[in-house]
Order: C-alpha cells, then structure tokens, then sequence
C-alpha cells in the first residue's frame, strides 16, 4: 500500500511532526446547546465546529494533549460525551506524526480502539512493541461511520506499518477519513486558531477555553494551559504488547 507525504500546517509536536485531536460526533440528534454545556462542564478547551451532514467535530487544544479537567485527553473526552449525550463518537488522536489513535462509542459502550504505534506514548518503556493495535477494530468502525462495506479496505489501512521517513500518519489518517465519508479537514486542524484548510473558517468555530467561550476565559485558560502542558492524558492502549528479548521466543514467564 503506498501513501504520499502530508504536509499539514499547524502545531509542531515536536521533531517529528504534527499533533492534533478531535472528536466526531456521529449523530444529528445532539443538541449543540447541550454539548457545549457538558463541555464547559469539565472545563474543556478548543473548539466546537458546526453540524454537517450529519457529523459534528470538536478540537482539542492543545493537539494530543490534556485538554479537559481530570488529566482528560480527546479520548477521555470523547467516551464521557457519548455516553451523556448517547450517541455515537469516534475520537481522532495524532502524536507528531508518528502514532495514530482511534476509539469509538455507542453511548456508553466502548466498541474499540486502535493505536498504530504504542511505542510512540510519552514514556512508553524501550521494550513497548511498535506494531499496530486494534485493526480488528476495523469492521466495528466503518459500521459505526455507516459505512460496513468499507471494513475489508480499512482493514488493511489499519495494519499497514508506515515507512516513516517518508509517510506520515496524516496521511493513513486522511485515507481514514475519505474512506469513511468523515470530514477529512481534521488533518489540518494543526492551522487553529487560523482559518482550516478545505475546513470551515475560524469563525464560524465556537472556542472554549476552560469551558467558557469569548474572553470570559481567557485569563483563566493562561494559568490553566500552563499546568496542562506539563501533563500527558493516559495511555491509548493501557497495557501495550511487548518486544520479545532476543533468544527469549516460546519462553513463558512462569519458567523464571
């Protein structure tokens, strides 16, 4: 399988490349009210887009970071906004380019979670294995996208490894996204507090910040972001497969 190269503007996270997240909403029965309510609630920042066609998108700020009250990431975010809201939902995570998160709900189920480089989390012990995780994940979540006859080609998206000096997980994300009819404009997401590329303007965007929109936040979300930045949310795969030691293969941990 062969990808080009993405070249996303935005937030660099880091030496590798971009960061961002967002979560898509996969219902027309959410009251935008009633969300951004809930998001202000646990103190939320980013931004909320608008309903089209049937989907409706929220950005984390800052990208794969904690953007929420209780060290909570977009993923975190995305399963407490699916269950109050009882809809469906599909968290999008992105680590500089190099790893490529994905967890869906219905309501307060979790149906799956997909994590493409488990060695690429902030402090991932040396011996965490870099293999994909969860494409069997792939046939619950192109039925949750409406799209079930898409599951044997995201399947295989799913499980490619990535030359990575030359591709990007932008670009497996926005093949991701097309695949699914999903707002591929989330790969350049990275360009807020700027106009998105082929997204919605700026403008028509709702910006929390702790929770709050317009500037009653402001001064808030300066102290707030500050301590944030300093935190990393939990893991995507809690307890990732491991790299076997050299010689050790067919070796069970009970003969030690």
């Amino acid at each position: 399988m062969a990808y080009l190269p993405i070249s996303t503007p935005g937030e660099v996270g880091g030496p590798d490349g971009y960061s961002y997240s967002a979560l898509v909403l996969l219902t027309d029965a959410a009251d935008p009210a009633v969300l951004q309510r809930l998001l202000g609630v646990i103190r939320f920042t980013g931004w909320i887009a608008p309903v089209a066609s049937g989907t409706q998108v929220v950005i984390g700020d800052p990208g794969a970071g904690v953007v929420a009250a209780e060290r909570r990431g977009i993923i975190d975010v995305g399963g407490l906004v699916a269950e109050r809201l009882e809809c469906d939902a599909l968290a999008v995570q992105v680590r500089r380019d190099r790893q490529l998160a994905l967890v869906g709900w219905r309501g307060a189920e979790e149906i799956g979670r997909y994590d493409s480089d488990p060695s690429a989390e902030p402090g991932a012990d040396d011996d965490v294995a870099s293999e994909p995780v969860g494409v069997a994940f792939a046939p619950e979540l192109a039925a949750l996208a409406r799209t079930p006859q898409a599951a044997e080609r995201l399947t295989e998206i799913l499980a490619e490894e990535l030359e990575r000096d030359s591709v990007s997980e932008s670009e497996r994300l926005r093949s991701i996204l097309r695949l699914l009819t999903l707002p591929d404009w989330i790969v350049a997401t990275g360009s807020l507090p700027a106009d998105i590329p082929t997204g919605p303007r700026a403008a028509d965007l709702t910006r929390l910040r702790v929770g709050m929109p317009g500037a009653a936040g402001l001064w808030r979300h300066l102290a707030v972001r500050r301590v944030r930045r300093r935190r990393t949310p939990p893991p995507v795969i809690a307890d990732p497969p491991r790299e076997s030691a050299p010689g050790m293969e067919g070796i069970e941990p009970w003969m030690f």
